[in-house]
């Protein structure tokens, strides 16, 4: 298994779970994070060692990356895995997963590359590399199969892991927040290129909001590993007086703000699955974006307004992610009770359709590739 970043690796360690209880003496290596050798996955590699966004960023550590794939072929290719499982981060599994599959290795991709968002001939990849996709949203496997991709929808994890309704006083109480006054979850990103982009621009705005709501507190659940520099960068400025900076812990800070400023990614659909009105906003680099912005196919990025199809919540990119448009954003929420409910209401909706069995689904779907 390969998964890159913390979002992935959330994913194969329900999915681990599943496949261990249906096959006790499971083995399983590659590369993966902390939720992954939870279940006893053996990390040949770190997941860190794949997680960077962006073309510009990539760059900067691309020598490393493909020594590491090749690395990691030499080895599959010698030990002849019975299944490759590659989760997420196409532009390393796909063409990994093409290679093995060419030498008998068969090889599943979970989740579905946003080809109906952009890179669109990424799908005669997919045909080449992948004898099973797993999809994690349901228009996808009748898209697939127009290509003549084998898929199966699975729901999304998420959906399973996230209560319908969040206990939002239960988890202030965990998290040593207020239980009165206005919670804000503030997520600047996994990634340290995300972090350095945009978290010094959540705290200006989050102490502008300050100002007009002062009974407001903040909270950053931060990524373990970033959490240091999060804190460093929250020293350096000045932010609202009320900051909670906690590591990890992105679920309880999600159920219990009352909105959330998030980086754009899968934390907008965690946040969305807690129900919780919010304000995606993203900045990368100008040559990054030069060369997605043309690539892009729909006319949004945050995986809630994808999946309902309209703008439900602002979305704030590149030269619009300023403090004062981010801090109006969450304002217009704060102020707007009816409007707040409403998404809510959007986002009820949204949980009940992304809710499966996911890891027994995928599972199922594994043992029917292994048994071709």
């Amino acid at each position: 298994m390969v998964a890159g970043e913390a979002s992935g690796d959330l994913l194969a360690g329900h999915v681990l779970d599943a496949m261990r209880s249906r096959w006790p003496q499971l083995s399983a290596q590659g590369i993966g994070g902390a939720q992954m050798q939870k279940r006893g996955f053996e990390p040949w590699w770190p997941a860190e060692k794949l997680s960077v966004s962006g073309y510009a960023e990539v760059l900067k550590h691309l020598r490393e990356i493909l020594g590491i794939r090749e690395q990691l072929r030499e080895r599959l290719l010698a030990e002849r895995p019975d299944v490759f499982i590659g989760v997420d981060a196409p532009d390393f599994n796909l063409g990994l997963e093409e290679q093995l599959r060419a030498n008998g290795v068969k090889t599943v991709h979970f989740v579905c590359p946003s080809i109906w968002a952009w890179r669109r001939k990424r799908v005669e990849k997919l045909k080449k590399a992948c004898d099973h996709v797993l999809c994690i949203f349901p228009f996808e496997p009748e898209l697939l199969a127009k290509h003549g991709v084998p898929a199966t929808y699975v729901g999304h994890p998420l959906a399973s892991v996230i209560p319908m309704e969040p206990d939002r006083m239960a988890a202030r109480r965990s998290l040593g927040l207020p239980l009165n006054g206005k919670v804000i979850a503030l997520l600047p990103g996994s990634r340290a290129s995300e972090v350095e982009a945009l978290t010094r621009r959540f705290l200006k705005a989050a102490a502008l909001l300050e100002k007009r709501h002062p009974d407001s507190w903040f909270v950053i659940p931060a990524v373990p590993a970033l959490q240091s520099r999060i804190s460093e960068i929250a020293r350096g400025r000045k932010g609202p007086r009320h900051l909670t900076i906690v590591a990890g812990q992105s679920h309880g800070a999600l159920a219990a703000c009352d909105v959330a400023m998030v980086a754009s990614g899968t934390a907008t659909l965690e946040a969305a699955l807690f129900k919780r009105p919010m304000v995606i906003a993203y900045r990368t680099s100008w040559l990054t974006y030069a060369l997605m912005k043309p690539r892009q196919l729909q006319p949004w990025v945050g995986l809630p307004n994808i999946l309902c199809g309209e703008f439900v919540v602002p979305e704030l990119l590149q030269s619009n992610a300023k403090p004062d448009k981010l801090c109006g954003a969450l304002d217009d929420w704060l102020t707007s009770p009816d409007r707040m409910r409403s998404v809510q209401e959007r986002f009820r909706d949204l949980h009940a359709r992304l809710l499966r069995d996911t890891a027994t689904l995928a599972t199922d779907a594994i043992e029917k590739v292994l048994a071709a």
